[in-house]
């Protein structure tokens, strides 16, 4: 996030695009209630009725992929209707005159054909959004997860600095986590082209200062994403996998591909705090400590710090991560892995990682937790980013132009609906939950949610058990009619191991992010 959660309640205006806010980040989604109540104006954008739009000024039901139709086109309206901030433009952008040229292929018709929403609404979108200041833009996987994922954050940020609502208070492009440390995980170097802090492993200068930290050296060259790991290990490229805290049989995109990647690796160690159904497939199984068990600290979604203290013994033979990946190296003869604690590793991280710099576990326990970035032990933390320039060569943003690209997959006479996945709020992911009996008491069992249109076009009642189907694979599940979502769209969640949603989806990747289109499948349905 550019801005914290509690700047939230202060927002003139909130676009929410692609997130189900009050579900998936209920602490977040009260802070848009507050603001709410406070006369802020709300706009939701999302293939589903989520609840977040009961609160909602404006409701736009947009097909699921054609978020850059939308945002562009209330770009155009914004422009068109002179609803800008110009001085700040002037000053602090970079790239204008490209990005107004490609707002020409927006046309009202395009965007009202392209995105199943009236040009009117998302005119009127755009004039309260522009017309609202700060005006905050809050998103989530809605937006990430498609083939165009990095396109649709283009558009989110182009909205945001033509209006001058970046690097101000109660304002931002606020993305928000799917888990509680995604983002002290991607501080922390767990992407393959950056070390530590987002430094790159391709910069000579960045790998020098970590060789000679850890008396190694290290290879240049960018590694495999998540995704591609997968398909080179499907391929015979990779003949090992040391998996960590994830259950990709549920979680992965096109599942049976995962599945089939793993089975062909000559030697595969799981690390999780559940014998998860990927764990099954593993020669050996690690026993992880759960974060009640382990001290370190969470960095979440608004990039603040925080202490995590254990408060229970560990269980059975179970250890800290950080314990079990420390004796592992040690056993290989890896020199540097004598770690005492938690805090030990901490004070070696601020030691390479400028934007941690100044935090201590010391300043943490003082201040209840400090936001990166963080240079010196006596800077207070960074609440707004790009308040005065943007981490760019220029230091100005970047307007993005853009051309519209359609889903991998759309509608067809064979699979004539679409697909789009959802999680729910009693659940957490796939492994963490399902073993609280009273969490499933709430929501025990998946349910594929159809418009009664198209439910009564395919003979289906209510409760009804069907067959799912995509060109990857097939799912039983029982039916639930609603107008929450809109005709032409179906929605799974994929907590749930007896419906495995994620055999459907799409592994279609987005070039840049390389992150698969689960957000857009298409399907037929019909009675089991």
């Amino acid at each position: 996030m550019t801005n914290t959660i509690g700047e939230i309640e202060d927002a003139s205006c909130i676009l929410a695009v692609g997130t189900s806010t009050t579900d998936n980040h209920p602490i977040i989604g009260y802070q848009v209630k507050k603001a709410v109540r406070k006369g802020a104006k709300l706009i939701v954008v999302n293939p589903q009725e989520v609840d977040l739009c009961r609160f909602a000024d404006l409701y736009l039901p947009i097909k699921p992929g054609s978020d850059v139709a939308l945002l562009m086109g209330m770009a155009r309206v914004i422009l068109e209707e002179g609803l800008q901030d110009q001085l700040y433009i002037e000053e602090r952008c970079e790239n204008f005159a490209q990005f107004k040229k490609s707002l020409k292929a927006f046309t009202p018709e395009f965007v009202e054909d392209t995105t199943g929403v009236p040009w009117d609404d998302v005119a009127q979108a755009a004039r309260l959004y522009a017309q609202s200041k700060p005006a905050s833009i809050l998103y989530c996987m809605g937006i990430t997860q498609h083939s165009h994922g990095t396109d649709n954050v283009f558009a989110v940020s182009n909205l945001a600095l033509i209006t001058g609502n970046l690097g101000r208070t109660s304002g931002g492009v606020n993305p928000l986590r799917g888990q509680n440390n995604v983002q002290g995980a991607c501080d922390m170097g767990l992407l393959p082209n950056v070390f530590t802090g987002y430094q790159r492993v391709d910069d000579a200068e960045a790998r020098r200062k970590f060789e000679q930290a850890w008396g190694c050296t290290l290879n240049p060259t960018p590694g495999l994403t998540h995704t591609e790991i997968f398909d080179a290990a499907y391929e015979g490229k990779i003949k090992a996998i040391y998996l960590v805290g994830e259950n990709p049989i549920l979680t992965e995109a096109n599942a049976s591909h995962a599945r089939e990647a793993l089975e062909k690796l000559e030697f595969f160690v799981v690390q999780d705090i559940f014998l998860t159904e990927t764990a099954q497939l593993a020669d050996v199984v690690l026993p992880g400590a759960s974060f009640a068990e382990k001290d370190g600290t969470f960095t979440n979604t608004e990039r603040r710090v925080q202490r995590v203290r254990q408060v229970i013994p560990s269980v059975g033979d179970s250890k800290p991560d950080w314990q079990i990946t420390c004796a592992i190296a040690q056993k290989m003869g890896a020199k540097g892995f004598d770690f005492n604690s938690a805090e030990e590793i901490f004070k070696e991280i601020t030691t390479l990682t400028p934007s941690y710099a100044g935090i201590s576990y010391d300043r943490l326990e003082q201040k209840g937790g400090l936001q990166w970035p963080c240079p010196t032990a006596d800077h207070p933390g960074t609440a707004i980013l790009h308040a005065e320039k943007f981490a760019t060569p220029s230091g100005k943003g970047k307007l993005m132009p853009l051309k519209y690209r359609p889903p991998a997959e759309e509608a067809c006479g064979d699979y004539p609906l679409v697909l789009t996945t959802d999680r729910s709020i009693f659940q957490y992911h796939s492994t963490m939950t399902r073993r609280a009996p009273g969490l499933d008491i709430m929501n025990g069992e998946a349910y594929v949610r159809l418009h009664p249109t198209d439910a009564a076009a395919l003979g289906i009642e209510d409760g009804q058990e069907v067959m799912v189907t995509s060109r990857r694979g097939k799912v039983k599940v029982k039916a639930r009619l609603t107008r929450r979502v809109r005709p032409g769209v179906a929605s799974l969640s994929f907590h749930f191991a007896e419906c495995p949603t994620n055999l459907l989806t799409s592994p279609a990747l987005d070039p840049v992010a390389k992150i698969p289109e689960t957000k857009v499948c298409a399907v037929r349905i019909e009675k089991a």
